[in-house]
């Protein structure tokens, strides 16, 4: 069963009715039992930490009943907006008094110039393009004028159990201030995001969290929310199935609480991200396919100077065949091996340079 990521962005049409399709589709693919194609995500779940005796994961103790929900949703929804542009609409959380929202770079895609409507059913704020940062796929975007809700809490990720409760909240299809619940699925994903305007390239994102709640085109940039009131997570991606035609209920994945406050922090302090925390190889590759049409790794087109490739030698026309002894048969390969790894880690390349296989080790630097 094949299946391809999708981004989370509705079109602008989206705001008068259900009908919408995906901003992107890539070909990334998520295994199933009994399928033969390759899994969206590198490795191993980080295994989750245990609930203290006696408490349900993330409750502190408290029943999640009926007015548990109501009372998280009425805490915390009116910090959750929509975000319109010239070119589609998602969502954005209330990040701080001074009108700084956090939405997804996929979001804001090439825009500058936005229109906020926040959950208390207000006029429409003008609101501007603070950054963004696509190799998290992550941006902050700031309102013209004051706030008139409250921001958001955003939990520590790190403590997330899974089957813990989460709700959904955000903008699905232009249906504002909606909300769905699941439980949380899993941890420490690495998952593989499509194209987008904002990253031509496709990106991969580290520490994911998978959940089964409901997430469809234009919750992207909402939140993902404990029973204890506190974002966890930006919604980011779904899953869908290229045979059925249609998603894949229960997969999507949200970037986690700590990696947006690392991100929104440094663009509102400094306006760009000053440490990225992702490692970097010091190449510019693409993917190489030979006369057969197979696929044979990333092939360095330019290698920057001053990087960890360079310092170990690798040249243009290396075609990069394996990283910390991940295969990279393309670049979406290259970038997934990068985002399980650190700066400053000395991982073994293998690369073809005129046809014979070679390695070396590479001490990476930062992206």
């Amino acid at each position: 069963m094949r299946t391809l990521m999708t981004g989370l962005r509705a079109t602008t049409a989206a705001a008068a009715g259900v009908a919408v399709t995906a901003v992107a589709v890539v070909a990334v693919f998520v295994g199933f039992v009994g399928c033969s194609t390759a899994p969206p995500v590198t490795g191993p779940p980080k295994a989750p930490p245990a609930a203290p005796p006696g408490e349900s994961p993330g409750q502190g103790g408290t029943a999640a009943t009926e007015s548990g929900y109501e009372q998280v949703v009425r805490d915390v929804l009116p910090s959750v907006v929509q975000i319109t542009s010239d070119s589609g609409l998602g969502s954005g959380v209330v990040y701080d008094d001074k009108g700084h929202i956090v939405t997804n770079a996929h979001v804001v895609g090439t825009d500058t110039r936005f229109q906020v409507t926040f959950a208390t059913g207000t006029t429409p704020t003008p609101a501007t393009l603070v950054a963004s940062y696509p190799p998290d796929d992550l941006a902050v975007i700031k309102v013209d004028g004051p706030v008139p809700v409250r921001p958001a809490t955003f939990g520590d990720s790190s403590k997330l159990a899974v089957g813990q409760l989460v709700l959904a909240m955000g903008n699905p299809l232009g249906l504002s201030s909606s909300v769905a619940d699941g439980i949380v699925s899993a941890v420490g994903r690495t998952v593989t995001e499509p194209r987008s305007q904002a990253s031509p390239g496709g990106t991969s994102i580290a520490d994911m969290v998978q959940t089964s709640a409901a997430i469809n085109p234009g919750n992207s940039g909402g939140a993902l929310v404990d029973m204890n009131r506190n974002v966890i997570g930006i919604p980011t991606l779904a899953a869908t199935d290229a045979q059925l035609g249609g998603a894949a209920p229960g997969i999507g994945f949200a970037i986690s609480s700590n990696t947006v406050r690392r991100i929104a922090d440094q663009i509102i302090a400094d306006g760009k991200v000053t440490n990225s925390g992702r490692a970097a190889l010091g190449v510019v590759a693409r993917t190489v396919i030979d006369f057969a049409d197979r696929l044979t790794g990333a092939g360095v087109v330019e290698v920057l100077p001053g990087g960890g490739a360079q310092k170990a030698g690798l040249r243009a026309g290396d075609i990069i065949t394996k990283v910390a002894n991940t295969e990279t048969r393309t670049i979406v390969d290259l970038n997934k091996a990068l985002a399980s790894v650190k700066p400053g880690d000395q991982v073994p390349v293998a690369f073809v340079r005129d046809g014979r296989p070679q390695a070396v080790n590479v001490t990476l630097g930062q992206l």
